[in-house]
């Protein structure tokens, strides 16, 4: 079993990616914005991190960003999870350290693959 910090401004966001997480087994996480998302990671240390891009505070890709350089924190794999969907978009979330990207609306089975590509065996 994995701990899985879910990290979205959006509560029924939230719900959906958090059923789908304990679903699976894992214990899920979760943080309102990328701030409280940067905080948590510090302080649970999640074996993976699912990010939302567009939040309010810090985004997806500036929380991405300092959880990637941070590091106590930059060995956990961080899977962005947006409404997002340009090529130009993945570009730079995987540049800010994100090691996947699922687009929204979530495919329960797309989001099953990237946790289990990038969760530690």
């Amino acid at each position: 079993m994995a701990r899985i910090l879910i990290v979205d401004d959006s509560p029924s966001q939230l719900l959906g990616i958090k059923r789908i997480v304990e679903k699976l087994g894992h214990e899920a996480l979760t943080a309102e914005d990328g701030a409280a998302g940067v905080e948590a990671a510090k302080r649970e240390l999640p074996d993976l991190i699912l990010m939302d891009v567009v939040m309010p505070n810090l985004n997806g890709f500036q929380a991405t960003r300092t959880i990637s350089k941070e590091e106590t924190t930059k060995h956990i794999p961080i899977i962005l999870v947006t409404t997002k969907d340009q090529d130009t978009d993945k570009v730079w979330g995987l540049r800010q350290g994100a090691r996947d990207y699922v687009v929204k609306p979530i495919k329960e089975e797309e989001l099953v693959k990237a946790l289990k590509t990038h969760l530690p065996a």
